[in-house]
């Protein structure tokens, strides 16, 4: 199970603030020693205090950065370690500076405009959020910005070269626990460098119900972007897998899949050249219901697509080990 990055600060107790934050979202509960029976009895969460799940100075340590010792005493623990931070009032630079190392700091956010600021420190933000605050509304509003900073996608225009039908093949169904609205989808793909905007089966037509839950994504073997900037293979998805939701803009929010479908139907591959230069395709199947994200958030079936139009396409560098970003040559075509 990986260690929660959304928590609530919650000493003293307040019941109304855990309801508001298991609500919102929040993975953890930091309580008064003796609560941890009564968030327990909220719902299934992990619990933060002496007598929880997690314990300060055994599963994670906590400091202020109030001068600079303070700073290299995280700076030179082991990496693994995870810190929870109580930041100086304005003071950004020392979390900047713990980002770039790669430190694991979870850091305590009083407002939202504080949670926005942390979420965004060197365009990568902080390991994770602290929710602190005595407002139930407050633990949503910035519940709500840490969910809505997660995994934004820097997405580009590819010009479509070739779309050509290649017989059968088994195809996988997302569907996630989200209703999907607009053209937000997932980012698929045959090569992890090169990963399509694929729209969510949201728009009525007259064969099939919409199914706004879901996602038509693909051949079993394509890459899908995932949390924690790793990649899945679509075959791997299961109920429970955590899926990132992309829009146009490239803004991404986390989803978790409620049932994955694999059957078999007709395929096609699709080609796609990029303003680098290089080309990268996607195989989907042959249907009306597919579609794929134009430039201004046009969607487009892929049944109409023709070479020479644009289509919306995340690109970074090749190379993957299970699914984590690596340094090495590997060519994928």
């Amino acid at each position: 199970m990986s260690f929660p990055r959304l928590w609530a600060r919650i000493i003293p107790w307040d019941k109304a603030v855990a309801v508001s934050a298991l609500e919102s979202g929040a993975e953890a509960l930091w309580l008064p020693d003796g609560f941890a029976g009564d968030a327990r009895a909220l719902g299934r969460v992990t619990t933060v205090c002496g007598d929880g799940d997690l314990r300060e100075g055994t599963d994670f340590r906590v400091t202020r950065i109030e001068r600079k010792e303070d700073e290299e005493l995280i700076a030179s623990a082991p990496p693994d370690v995870v810190w929870v931070v109580f930041p100086t009032e304005g003071e950004i630079i020392p979390l900047e500076n713990l980002v770039a190392l790669g430190r694991k700091i979870l850091v305590v956010s009083k407002t939202v405009q504080e949670a926005a600021l942390y979420r965004g420190v060197l365009e990568r933000g902080v390991y994770g959020l602290v929710l602190d605050s005595r407002n139930p509304s407050e633990v949503r509003e910035m519940a709500g910005e840490f969910r809505a900073r997660v995994d934004d996608m820097p997405l580009t225009t590819a010009r479509v070269t070739e779309v050509t039908p290649l017989g059968m093949g088994d195809r996988v169904c997302v569907d996630t626990c989200t209703w999907i609205d607009g053209n937000r989808g997932l980012l698929v793909g045959n090569s992890s460098a090169g990963l399509f905007l694929i729209c969510a089966e949201n728009i009525p037509n007259p064969y099939v119900f919409s199914r706004p839950f879901r996602i038509n994504a693909g051949a079993v073997h394509s890459y899908c972007r995932i949390p924690g900037d790793r990649t899945a293979y679509l075959s791997d998805l299961s109920a429970g897998s955590g899926v990132i939701l992309v829009d146009e803009a490239g803004r991404g929010e986390i989803a978790h899949v409620g049932r994955v479908k694999v059957e078999r139907r007709p395929l096609l591959l699709l080609r796609a050249v990029a303003p680098s230069g290089n080309e990268y395709s996607v195989v989907l199947q042959n249907a009306e219901t597919i579609r794929l994200v134009g430039p201004g958030g046009v969607a487009t079936s892929v049944v109409s697509i023709r070479p020479g139009d644009e289509v919306m396409l995340m690109e970074e560098r090749a190379g993957r080990h299970f699914g984590v970003a690596v340094e090495e040559t590997i060519r994928e075509k």
